[in-house]
């Protein structure tokens, strides 16, 4: 299911438990008095008073139109001249990860998913949270979510990288500045590849209860799917749905997805060595800075482009850093 919002409110469909996207600061304070708290039991009720209705994604998916909404139609054309890879036009999948930070890391990375839900719902693109871990005290660990429209992948896979975040920490008793740091990955979302064989003697399949929407019938039944390819060790996991089989169908999806990056990745190392060329280390190597203390800006480290309204970039308007 994705819950869309109704009427012109602020809010966004919610990871799990809570919905605290507020302002630029921290994703766990207010945002103008509009933030709702959802709590594992109470969440199908507060959805209902909030306003929310559910959805499912039927039909055909949203159009370019959608993209060049309040934007400019040549403007459109050009992007689609330049989606050339065989998986651009495909359905996005994100996967967001907090790095070295601690709390603040964690927080970081609610901001991202706050900031790529409001980029859809600026879009008016579907989003969904296909599963998400959350942190003790704040923020979540990692969370994965599927954006769907056309080239959404091809939009959005500039956005793979390490994200910084520089502030006055919210946790710290001293309000001391902090650099956060988190993982965002990006894929497509494929169905079949033939390049991928995917043997059932090569998967481990556990079931589990979620902790994710749907209410009470979903915390009491073993609904959420792990699934581990044994050869790669890569693990996914799916708890969005109400019925296992439905999750266990995402999660597949979300290997193929997986095992795909796998063997590109496997591709290129191969022809670093051959080149000589030594491998890069992902996790050190950021894209993008968002600077909240001392000044504030946005720079994305590859193109040098920049914002100097950071709240804006954290509120879904990322067109500029896309072009």
């Amino acid at each position: 299911m994705i819950y869309l919002i109704i009427g012109n409110g602020g809010n966004i469909f919610s990871p799990p438990r809570r919905v605290s996207y507020s302002g630029i600061t921290s994703a766990s304070q207010a945002d103008n008095g509009s933030s709702i708290l959802l709590t594992r039991s109470s969440r199908s009720s507060s959805v209902a008073e909030q306003g929310f209705r559910k959805a499912q994604v039927v039909g055909s998916s949203p159009t370019f139109g959608s993209f060049a909404k309040n934007g400019n139609c040549d403007k459109m054309k050009d992007v689609d001249e330049k989606l050339k890879d065989p998986y651009d036009k495909k359905n996005a999948i994100l996967s967001i990860y907090a790095g070295a930070g601690g709390i603040d890391a964690q927080d970081w990375a609610e901001m991202l998913l706050r900031m790529y839900l409001k980029f859809a719902q600026k879009k008016d693109w579907p989003a969904q949270v296909l599963q998400i871990k959350e942190g003790k005290e704040a923020g979540i660990k990692n969370t994965t979510l599927i954006i769907k429209a056309p080239a959404a992948y091809g939009l959005l896979k500039g956005e793979a990288g390490v994200h910084r975040l520089v502030r006055l920490s919210p946790f710290n008793a001293n309000n001391l500045r902090h650099t956060s740091f988190a993982l965002v990955e990006v894929l497509p979302e494929l169905e079949e590849v033939k390049e991928i064989k995917i043997r059932p003697e090569d998967l481990r399949v556990e079931t589990y209860k979620a902790s994710g929407p749907g209410g009470q019938y979903v915390n009491k039944t073993e609904s959420a799917v792990r699934i581990t390819h044994l050869p790669t060790g890569i693990v996914v996991s799916c708890q969005n749905e109400r019925l296992q089989g439905e999750n266990k169908k995402t999660a597949m999806k979300l290997l193929t997805s997986k095992l795909y990056q796998h063997q590109l990745k496997s591709r290129q190392k191969e022809k670093e060595v051959l080149r000589g060329q030594p491998t890069a280390v992902e996790w050190g190597s950021q894209i993008r800075s968002y600077v909240l203390h001392p000044y504030q800006m946005v720079k994305d480290h590859r193109t040098g482009v920049k914002s100097g309204n950071p709240e804006a970039v954290l509120g879904g308007k990322l067109d500029k850093f896309m072009s």
